[in-house]
């Protein structure tokens, strides 16, 4: 397997898309990947690129300390992520919701995936960082996996 590093990807893109793991992996500090995660998160915060990731994401990063009712790890959460430098929040539109119905016929992709999807589109960022192959289908934007980066 061809061996891919966040830097060469952002060579051709200076705008991406995060999706929800990459920032799990980044704040559990991941022992896999947190190196590759930790890279794209201070060329984030370098501005040497811009990322943008929807709403959605930070409801996936709530559930588990809500779950766990760790209030403090919510601030954390909340507060980190809401301030990151060079980062925007997309939230769901009509727009969106349209986009990621279509693209979730088309693919058979899971909800949360279809708005993800939708949503980078839609901000029109041409890089996707993630770490499931799934969204390899979609044409209209190029995927960077973290596994391939490790």
């Amino acid at each position: 397997m061809v061996k891919y590093s966040p830097e060469s990807f952002f060579k051709k893109h200076h705008k991406v898309y995060l999706d929800t793991s990459v920032f799990i992996y980044f704040v559990e500090q991941h022992s896999r990947y947190y190196d590759c995660c930790g890279s794209i998160f201070k060329n984030i915060e370098d501005g040497r690129i811009e990322a943008s990731t929807s709403t959605l994401t930070l409801l996936e990063l709530l559930v588990q300390p809500y779950r766990l009712k760790k209030d403090d790890l919510v601030l954390k959460f909340y507060s980190l992520f809401t301030t990151y430098p060079h980062l925007s929040w997309i939230e769901l539109s009509l727009n969106i919701s349209d986009l990621a119905a279509r693209l979730r016929a088309e693919h058979n992709l899971k909800t949360p995936d279809a708005i993800q999807i939708a949503s980078a589109v839609s901000d029109s960022t041409t890089g996707f960082i993630c770490n499931d192959r799934t969204f390899q289908k979609i044409k209209d934007i190029e995927c960077l996996i973290i596994d391939d980066c490790i």
